[in-house]
């Protein structure tokens, strides 16, 4: 049964090819938004806190601070919606989930950057 699901993920869901990303790094999401009649591309960027699943049904998380508030959404990687995806920034975690972030602020909030 799972390899008949892989086998139909695998040949009838179109793969986007992004660029690889991984929990810590700063990355932009571009995705289009329909309002009405018109469509305009919006982008999101923070901090990637985790990827999970696999195939088809892959998704990552994204968090942002807007002002104080914290902001998280999830994407799917085969969203129709999801133009391109940049990356701003590489992260050196020891977590492939950093939940803890989530509780952090101020100077403790910063991942230490990769340079490349």
């Amino acid at each position: 049964m799972d390899s008949l699901i892989k086998f139909v993920e695998e040949e009838f869901v179109a793969k986007k090819d992004f660029p690889e990303f991984s929990a810590g790094d700063t990355i932009t999401v571009y995705y289009e938004i329909k309002e009405g009649e018109k469509t305009r591309t919006q982008f999101f960027r923070g901090v990637v806190i985790q990827r999970r699943g696999s195939g088809a049904s892959e998704t990552f998380t994204i968090r942002k601070m807007s002002g104080t508030v914290g902001v998280e959404r999830i994407f799917p990687v085969n969203m129709p919606a999801l133009q391109k995806i940049e990356i701003n920034k590489r992260g050196k975690v020891r977590r492939a989930r950093i939940f803890y972030f989530r509780g952090l602020t101020g100077k403790k909030a910063r991942i230490k950057e990769i340079r490349s």
